[in-house]
């Protein structure tokens, strides 16, 4: 083993998942270094929570090598071997509602066969390392959404694994939860555990050391979020902020107009890329009239929409 193949969590070599005729994932390739906070991004149905399934050993590849913590997994390998090196934290809601915080932890435990003494001592950590205040006899319906994720976090790290695949971990929280989610997860990247994280929040990927982009199946673009931006807006970004004598026909007029490589509506401006043509610089300059223009620095969000949700 290589010092570079030591240094990945996580190594996927041409995955493919297909279900009868349709393929929920196609020849995906990507690493992932431990410790590193890997951002995993698409439209819902793009195959996230495909590959985070198998990757933590939940169904079998159709094809392809995937290598969890070292362990290559194929049809003749233990899942229970992966198992102990993951761990998951489902988009759904998992916990038991008419249990407490404590009777969900002790039966994640059970599972996990910790022993009483590994459980407690585990539990001490992880509570500390949350700073969770709740008494543990306190029934997990009773808590509000935020609550509820700190919990899942905690039953999905108590056997202390190498790798945490959280899959939309702060969906339908708060702002302020949110930002302490993600104070969490930097938590854990810092105790050198590798972490696998999908979100819809643009905001949250920029956190995030590498990010793939993923639509219908394949990853369609893969680097760090700065290098992305890069990449994927070569040339300057503009904000259009239209004036109150543009009409809603011309804007409308706009969205296919060819001088531009990027026109989308967001919140009530638009950001826009113009080609390198003539005709594109007289637009820009013609358009003056319409919108007060600026140029912009690419977001995740930019990124995010002209790669995924883009017409190519």
């Amino acid at each position: 083993m290589t010092s570079e193949t030591s240094e990945r969590a996580v190594t996927v070599e041409n995955l493919s998942v297909q279900f009868n005729d349709f393929y929920a994932v196609k020849n995906v390739n990507f690493s992932v270094k431990r410790g590193e906070i890997f951002g995993f991004l698409g439209a819902n149905g793009a195959g996230k929570t495909t590959t985070i399934r198998v990757l933590c050993g939940l169904i079998r590849p159709t094809s392809g090598q995937v290598t969890v913590g070292g362990i290559q997994f194929d049809n003749e390998t233990d899942e229970m071997i992966i198992k102990r090196k993951v761990g998951y934290m489902s988009q759904k809601f998992t916990l038991y509602n008419d249990l407490t915080i404590e009777e969900n932890l002790s039966f994640i435990a059970s599972l996990r066969n910790l022993d009483a003494k590994t459980y407690l001592k585990r539990q001490t950590f992880i509570l500390d390392f949350i700073s969770f205040q709740r008494p543990l006899n306190s029934f997990v319906r009773d808590l509000p959404g935020g609550i509820k994720q700190q919990v899942s976090l905690a039953a999905s790290i108590l056997h202390d694994p190498e790798i945490v695949f959280l899959d939309e971990p702060t969906a339908g929280v708060t702002p302020a939860m949110r930002a302490r989610f993600w104070a969490l997860i930097q938590d854990l990247a810092k105790l050198k555990k590798t972490v696998f994280v999908t979100t819809h929040y643009m905001d949250e990927a920029e956190h995030c050391e590498k990010i793939a982009l993923m639509k219908t199946g394949e990853i369609v673009a893969l680097d760090t979020p700065d290098n992305l931006k890069k990449s994927i807006f070569p040339k300057q970004l503009y904000e259009f902020n239209p004036k109150e004598s543009i009409s809603y026909s011309k804007i409308e007029s706009l969205k296919n107009h060819p001088e531009f490589d990027f026109f989308e509506p967001f919140g009530l401006r638009f950001h826009a890329e113009f080609k390198n043509t003539i005709e594109a610089e007289k637009l820009k300059q013609d358009l003056n009239l319409d919108f007060e223009i600026k140029v912009i620095t690419p977001s995740m969000e930019d990124v995010f929409i002209k790669t995924v949700e883009g017409k190519n």
